[in-house]
């Protein structure tokens, strides 16, 4: 898996950005264009399953248009007002088209509807509306497979929204034209029954991505897959025993992972530091995140949770009650494990009634399994 430098990481960001600007203004030429010929021909032709499309086409240019914005903004760094970025500008989008999508079926569901109160009053359809949802069928396609290739380049789920938005347009100008066909064919029900069929589509496009959207927005966490994948790279950092609690949530394209580490209990506050700083840039090089948390817990099989047990400050004043010369604070180390205290003590000279003397103190203190005298260095 290629390791990402922070260059390399804000130039992908650049290029996603410039990426997912220049796409979009393709996406709004392409359906302002082809909105336009679907509505007046539609008119003159007497389709209201071809204007259906082209108020669908219509739709298209809010949602593209909702897609610039979200693109502008959800590349700004980190405030003090959204401390993770903005990165949900992407996944609000989504909802936002979802929404869109959602609504625009539904009007389109009840227009058709209308229609078949009265089948009578259904006009025969003029040939040049099938060959405008040809063109729209084609434009359509070409417009998909351009942005979804796009989107996948960049990986950017708010593009793959949209390009799939645009499939659906594809499908809906196919079953325009059939709608189309079958009223040249002399059944004028099909027209308004195809416009029915393109609402449907579209109300269910709309309803697929306003509920993934949600979800996001909820804290949806990680697909298993990448969960499982995240967990490995942190137990393989050398010095880590094992993984618990490990929580992801997405925030956009990007995620925030926070995860509790075991280590050995005997360790420096320092050195579980930097076991977590190593697991940290370990899981940033390898996975597209945000925000990684990190909390060092000593192993379970050398601790047990005592907060009975006294501090090393009380520890301290204990023992210096008993020496003739105090220690300073920095002279003691504690360890808390399996409900008993380990001391260190740190002496300045090799004194052996000094060190009869702190172990004499050190016996009397509670709770303690042991003592360890070392001597400092220079």
């Amino acid at each position: 898996m290629p390791i990402l430098s922070p260059d390399t990481d804000r130039q992908f960001a650049l290029d996603k950005q410039q990426a997912a600007k220049r796409s979009t203004l393709v996406s709004v030429a392409v359906n302002l264009a082809l909105s336009a010929c679907q509505i007046v021909i539609g008119t003159i032709a007497h389709s209201s399953a071809l204007i259906a499309d082209g108020v669908h086409s219509l739709s298209d240019l809010v949602s593209d248009f909702v897609v610039l914005y979200a693109n502008k903004h959800s590349h700004k760094a980190a405030d003090s007002d959204h401390q993770y970025g903005h990165a949900r500008f992407e996944t609000a989008a989504s909802l936002a088209i979802g929404v869109l999508l959602l609504v625009v079926g539904i009007g389109m569901l009840w227009a058709a509807a209308m229609k078949f109160e009265d089948p009578s009053k259904i006009p025969t359809v003029h040939f040049i509306a099938l060959w405008m949802a040809l063109t729209t069928l084609v434009a359509k396609e070409g417009l998909f497979r351009y942005m979804l290739a796009v989107a996948k380049r960049v990986k950017s789920s708010m593009l793959i929204a949209n390009a799939w938005h645009a499939r659906s347009d594809a499908a809906s100008s196919l079953v325009v034209a059939i709608g189309i066909v079958g009223n040249l064919m002399g059944l004028p029900l099909l027209d308004p029954l195809a416009a029915a069929i393109v609402g449907f589509m579209i109300s269910r496009t709309g309803w697929n991505f306003s509920r993934e959207a949600l979800n996001d927005l909820m804290d949806r966490a990680l697909d298993e897959q990448q969960v499982k994948a995240i967990r490995a790279t942190l137990a393989e950092t050398e010095g880590i025993r094992n993984v618990h609690d490990l929580r992801t949530r997405k925030m956009g394209d990007l995620a925030v992972v926070d995860a509790h580490l075991l280590v050995d209990s005997h360790l420096s506050v320092s050195e579980g530091h930097q076991l977590a700083l190593k697991a940290h840039q370990r899981v940033s090089e390898r996975f597209p995140v945000v925000a990684v948390t990190l909390h060092i817990d000593a192993d379970p099989d050398q601790n047990a949770d005592d907060p009975s047990l006294p501090s090393r400050r009380a520890l301290l004043d204990m023992l210096n009650s008993r020496l003739g010369v105090p220690l300073a604070f920095d002279d003691l180390r504690a360890h808390y494990l399996g409900g008993k205290i380990e001391l260190e003590i740190y002496v300045d000279d090799d004194d052996a009634a000094r060190e009869v003397e702190l172990r004499r103190a050190a016996a009397t203190l509670p709770q303690l399994r042991s003592v360890q005298l070392f001597q400092r260095m220079g």
